[in-house]
């Protein structure tokens, strides 16, 4: 591949990267489920690790998403992309707490998110409930 080849291609993944990262959000905020399930590989890892607590599998992903209690609301307040991986700084609402959130994303060369970082301001425990989706680490 030329040099010029290379440079179109890398616009090009940052800018299918940049939309599936906002897409991400939007389909969350949303709780667009089939939405968000459309955006992700089969094999999607998500990790937290300020909980050490790992997801692996699209199915247990959503299950995740749509048990996580509370009232949750998210807005990107910046989002970067450069080729496959973007980072997100999130403004992040349950209820009237406010919390920013960083997100590192990885695309997969099908445009799929593969793997999910959410970094917390502060670690902490993980709610009750959940160990039937996770592996804690």
């Amino acid at each position: 591949m030329s040099v010029p080849d290379r440079r179109v291609r890398a616009v090009s993944d940052t800018a299918v990267t940049r939309q599936t990262a906002q897409d991400y959000v939007d389909r969350l905020e949303r709780r667009d489920w089939p939405g968000v399930a459309g955006l992700l590989t089969d094999d999607v890892v998500y990790e937290m690790p300020q909980t050490r607590e790992r997801i692996r599998g699209r199915d247990a992903f959503l299950q995740f998403n749509v048990e996580y209690p509370g009232d949750w609301h998210l807005r990107v307040r910046r989002l970067v992309a450069d080729g496959r991986l973007a980072a997100l700084w999130l403004d992040v609402r349950v209820g009237v707490e406010q919390q920013d959130a960083c997100v590192w994303l990885e695309v997969s060369d099908r445009g799929l998110i593969s793997r999910i970082v959410d970094y917390w301001p502060e670690p902490y425990d993980p709610p009750p409930g959940r160990a039937h989706l996770v592996e804690r680490w």
